[in-house]
């Protein structure tokens, strides 16, 4: 036995620095990927448009904006954590104003770190940060989350979810969002698949004396899958806000 203990730790040591440099890797690769999208995407033009042209622009940004949990309803317990990488990709349905304005993109990619921490009574809480390579933008986004229902092994979890987001580093527009989610989720021994509805508010204020602000609303649907793999976890989210199809990937740690 005591030969057999150094080994057995040797090795779960050895495990957790390979998994950990994985996350780096990963978290570098999101980032090298995501590089070529931005070398154009700011906002430096937004006096070429004309009122209704924004909105249309203030839409597609807001549903790329708007906070996404990218993460199961249930919750996570007093001593649950979840931290993760992510990157989102967000379809743009008016790239030709984005061009006028710009920003010569189809897609709006948003690498982002995540982190959540489970409180007692069931509630959750986190937080996100985007900072896109060769861009002005840079997103905070923060999650207040309490379980209706904690779920058990037949029953499944339910979730309400509210959050904001603020965006800076933009001279020529101010942006913020705010949301409302409703979560079930339900975990199967490694996975867990998860499907939710809401509602998105956005708010968009031009820095450009002939625009005048936009609120814009909008319907959400998502779904996705967790896969909690021992010391990594995966997961895959798809989200539809308004018109705007979204997908993203993140892979962390999550107990």
């Amino acid at each position: 036995m005591k030969k057999l203990f150094p080994f057995t730790f040797s090795l779960y040591k050895e495990t957790i620095l390979k998994n950990t440099l994985s996350l780096k890797l990963v978290a570098a690769l999101f980032l090298t990927v995501t590089l070529p999208a931005y070398a154009d995407n700011n906002f430096d033009h937004l006096q070429n448009l004309s009122q209704t042209e924004f909105g249309l622009l203030a839409k597609d940004f807001t549903a790329a904006a708007s906070y996404k949990a990218v993460a199961p309803g249930a919750p996570l317990g007093i001593t649950g954590f979840d931290l993760g990488v992510e990157v989102g990709a967000t379809q743009l349905v008016n790239s030709t104003v984005w061009k006028k304005a710009g920003s010569d993109i189809s897609s709006v990619y948003l690498p982002k770190i995540h982190v959540h921490k489970g409180l007692p009574f069931d509630i959750d809480i986190g937080a996100s940060l985007a900072a896109t390579p060769n861009s002005d933008i840079k997103l905070v986004g923060f999650e207040a989350r309490y379980a209706i229902l904690a779920g058990s092994i037949a029953t499944p979890s339910v979730s309400v979810r509210a959050a904001t987001t603020r965006l800076s580093g933009v001279t020529q527009l101010d942006l913020n969002t705010q949301s409302l989610e409703l979560t079930a989720s339900k975990g199967f021994l490694l996975f867990t698949p998860y499907v939710g509805v809401g509602r998105v508010w956005g708010s968009v204020t031009p820095h450009v004396l002939s625009l005048n602000k936009v609120s814009t609303t909008a319907n959400k649907l998502f779904a996705g899958l967790n896969a909690n793999l021992g010391l990594i976890n995966l997961l895959g989210e798809v989200d539809r806000t308004g018109d705007n199809d979204t997908v993203s990937v993140k892979v962390g740690f999550r107990w």
